[in-house]
Parts: C-alpha cells; sequence; structure tokens
C-alpha cells in the first residue's frame, strides 16, 4: 500500500515539475517571440506528445510528415532550425533504442540487405568527408546528417514493426498518407491560383518559401501549364512521391488479399495516377508505367487489359478529338531531348561526366566541385551519385538495388500469395523510383531527405515481409 502511495507521489511529483518548467519555458519564450508562434509551439508539444505515445505512433507522424508537410520546420529559429521530419526520426529511433536497453531480449534486427546498406552509408560519409576537407560548414552537416536519418529508416521500420499483420497496417498508412497528398496536390492544382497561393504561403513560417516561384508552371510560364506541386515544393519531387506510392496502391489493388478495400485502392491508384500526370514530370509518369509493366509482366495478366484500355482511349482522345496534342508533343520533345528543360539537362549530364572523369573514386562530396568551372547539380541519381561519391558509391547504390530485388524475388517464390503480393508490390515501387532516378536525382539528394526516407522506408519494410515469413517457414519446420 505505501509502495503505491509512494510511487503515486512519485508521479504527481514529476507531473508537477513537469508542468511547471513548461510553464516557465513558454512564459520565458512570450517574452521574447511574437504569441502566436508561442501558441503554434504548445500546440507542436501537445502533437508531438501525443505521437510519442507508442513506437508505431511516432511511425505514423514520420510518415505523415515525409508525404504532407516534407519541408516543415519549427516555426522558430533555433540555430539550424531542425525540421519536423528529422525530429520524428530522432524520436523514433530514440525510442526504440529504450526499448531495446529495456528488453535486453528483443534483439536488433538488420535483415538481409543490410551489409550492402550499410557499405553505402560508409562509402557516402568518406566522400562526404574528403569532399569537405574534414571541416564541412554546418548546413551541409545539418542536410547530410538529415540525409542519413532517411536512410536508417530501413533499420528503424524493421525494428518497430514486429509482425506480418503490423507491416500490413504500416503498407496500408503508406498508401492513405500518399493518397491525401495526392488529393492535396490535386485540390490545389485545380484551385484558383490566389487560393493556392494564399494557402502555400501561410505555410511560410514551417520553413516553406513566402515568395518566388510558389507555383510552378512548364517552363515557368504563368500563361502556361500549371504543375502540382502539393506541400513538396518541387514538382518532380512531388511526382517522383506519387510513382514510388502510387505503385504500391496499384500492387494492392491488384493484390489477392489487399490492405484496403479493392474499389477504394482502385480510386486511390486513380488520384495517384491523376497527380503524376498534373505533376507534368517525364520522369515521374515514366517511373508509374514502369511500374505497371513490371507488375503486368510478373504476375497480374489483367492489367494488360487496362494498360491496353488506356492506350487506345488516349489515342482516340488525341487523334480523333484533338485532346491532349501539347502533352504528347512535350513527351515527344523530351525524349528527343529538344525542349528547354531537357537540353539544360544534357548541359548537366556533361558536367556530371567531366566531375566522374576527373574524381572517378570518391567523388567530390556533398557540397561545392573543387573546380571553379565545374557544378555538383544534375537531374538524375545515378550521376549525381557518380559525381558525389565516385564511382564507388554509384557501384553500392546499383548493387544494393540489385540486391534488394534478388532477396525480395527470392523471398516472394517461397512464401503464401498474400505476402507475395507484398512483396511484388513493393519491389514495382522501388523499380518506379530507379527509373525516376534516370532523369531525376530527388531520391537520394541533401535538400529532399523525406524522399530518401519513403525511399528506404520501403526497402525496409520489404524486409519485414521476408523476415517473418522466414519465421514462419521455420516455426512451421519445428512442428
Amino acid at each position: 500500500m505505501f509502495a503505491t502511495f509512494d510511487q503515486r507521489r512519485r508521479r504527481e511529483f514529476g507531473l508537477i515539475v513537469g508542468g511547471t518548467l513548461v510553464g516557465m519555458g513558454l512564459g520565458a519564450a512570450a517574452a521574447f517571440v511574437p504569441s502566436f508562434l508561442v501558441v503554434a509551439g504548445l500546440v507542436a508539444l501537445l502533437v508531438g506528445a501525443w505521437f510519442a505515445r507508442s513506437i508505431h505512433s511516432m511511425l505514423t507522424a514520420t510518415v505523415l510528415v515525409a508525404t504532407l508537410l516534407p519541408f516543415g520546420t519549427l516555426p522558430f529559429k533555433v540555430g539550424l532550425t531542425p525540421a519536423l521530419l528529422e525530429l520524428a526520426l530522432l524520436a523514433l529511433y530514440a525510442m526504440l533504442v529504450v526499448r531495446s536497453l529495456a528488453d535486453p531480449e528483443r534483439t536488433w534486427r538488420w535483415g538481409s540487405l543490410a551489409p550492402w546498406v550499410i557499405l553505402l552509408l560508409a562509402s557516402s560519409f568518406f566522400s562526404f568527408i574528403i569532399g569537405s576537407n574534414g571541416s564541412p560548414d554546418s548546413l551541409l552537416l545539418h542536410n547530410y546528417f538529415k540525409l542519413l536519418l532517411g536512410i536508417c529508416l530501413f533499420l528503424g521500420v524493421q525494428n518497430a514493426l514486429d509482425s506480418l499483420e503490423q507491416a500490413r497496417w504500416w503498407l496500408r498508412l503508406l498508401i492513405l498518407a500518399g493518397w491525401a497528398a495526392a488529393l492535396l496536390g490535386i485540390g490545389l492544382r485545380f484551385a484558383p491560383d490566389a487560393m493556392a497561393l494564399r494557402f502555400l504561403t501561410a505555410l511560410a513560417p514551417l520553413g516553406y518559401p513566402a515568395s518566388g516561384r510558389v507555383l510552378r508552371y512548364v517552363e515557368d510560364d504563368p500563361s502556361g501549364f500549371e504543375r502540382a506541386i502539393g506541400t513538396s515544393v518541387d514538382p518532380n519531387g512531388f511526382g517522383g512521391m506519387m510513382a514510388l506510392l502510387g505503385a504500391i496502391a496499384l500492387g494492392q489493388a491488384l493484390a489477392q488479399r489487399p490492405v484496403l478495400g479493392r474499389k477504394w485502392l482502385w480510386l486511390i491508384t486513380a488520384s495517384f495516377a491523376l497527380a503524376v500526370f498534373l505533376t507534368s514530370s517525364r520522369a515521374a509518369l515514366g517511373g508509374f508505367m514502369i511500374a505497371g509493366l513490371f507488375l503486368a509482366t510478373v504476375r497480374y495478366r489483367q492489367l494488360w487489359w487496362l494498360i491496353g484500355a488506356g492506350g487506345l482511349a488516349g489515342a482516340i482522345a488525341i487523334v480523333g478529338l484533338g485532346k491532349g496534342g501539347d502533352f504528347v508533343e512535350r513527351i515527344v520533345e523530351g525524349i528527343q531531348f529538344k525542349d528547354q528543360a531537357n537540353q539544360m539537362r544534357l548541359a548537366e549530364f556533361r558536367n556530371a561526366i567531366a566531375i566522374i572523369r576527373e574524381y572517378p573514386v570518391f567523388g567530390v562530396g556533398f557540397g561545392r566541385a573543387p573546380n571553379i568551372d565545374l557544378t555538383t547539380g544534375v537531374s538524375s541519381v545515378y550521376l549525381a551519385l557518380g559525381s558525389r561519391m565516385g564511382l564507388v558509391g554509384l557501384g553500392l547504390y546499383i548493387l544494393t538495388a540489385l540486391a534488394f530485388l534478388v532477396l525480395t524475388t527470392q523471398a516472394a517464390r517461397r512464401c503464401e500469395r498474400s505476402v507475395s503480393d507484398a512483396i511484388i508490390g513493393l519491389q514495382a515501387a522501388i523499380l518506379a523510383a530507379l527509373a525516376v532516378g534516370l532523369l531525376d536525382h530527388y531520391f537520394f539528394n541533401i535538400e529532399f531527405p523525406h524522399m530518401g526516407t519513403l525511399f528506404w522506408g520501403v526497402v525496409g519494410l520489404a524486409m519485414v515481409f521476408m523476415r517473418e515469413v522466414k519465421n514462419d517457414q521455420l516455426t512451421s519446420s519445428l512442428k
């Protein structure tokens, strides 16, 4: 009885002390910053406390931030202002470490792909150090740290999810969070420009741009086609995210035991497809199409009828109704590298190849090129990796992707249909991202850490399905 009383007193004392410290902190903040920022900070504190109830809640927060507020930061400056995604990932990893320490019997899960991912991380770190001469500036260090946090979700997902049902839960979460982002992007695209601009600039206190190229257009012509961006700032980045998560939704729409109702999944997939089209990102469209072709070839033959019907409808619209001619012309010009955007890409490609020739082994790191005649920006994840991490880093990235595809293919062949459907859908998503990477650089970019977070989170989720299948088979063999 007395032990219970003492425990209750300690808990009450802790709440009093904690509440007093929070109150003092808010009072002090109110003396130096505007009141609306204090209120925003209090709301953020309450939201963060709600998500911090469990590891799964924090995993939910990570996905929601990565898809809906990928560039969100704290609404006040604290030196290098932490991003919301960065804080969510740090909290998730801290909770996983504390749980591991509290339960010594729980082993840390690495996954079959871990050696390749660790080598890739080590290569990136080495290039980062030698590229900055061992003394990177604070902004570069912070951005690289956020990239590492995103890649580490590969391990975070494996250690946060303990069963097939939990893996299916996170698969469902990825689809729904991506759908919310797709609907937001579609809504902002069709909203009046003034309304969309007002909404997006209202996010300025959270680190979003308040002026400049907030709304985006094809070839930056306000009289031309407006591109969907959602809250991802860049239409190509938004398109890449839609292709990645849309491929998962398409795989589940075709699956034998989907994580959501099949009619809902087809509606969600159509929303993703529309969002990809509205970004006018040819790389994202190509990636999404490759995911569909992969799914149709590997397992879902009925998808060929949908692809054929879609192609026929498109041909009728273009030839018979005269609709979509500008879109087709843009695709053709892109393939022929005749338009302004792809002419710039060609210049970037030549520049990246020149960097690789001059620094072939470990690249120039993640900062500026050491040669004033060269620049490191290039719209291809492969050339970007080659220039920043050298042929060593590029080779490790390609080998990691190939190892993922081999391991998941082997697992899909020996497990039950519902699990293999999920694995094949995740393969399609990664293939979509790898295809997008031919003409875009967002999935391994220190300035777009949310894209890497989603990419490696999907890879980690596939490892969870593989692990649980292996555990089930081991249990069955022991019976």
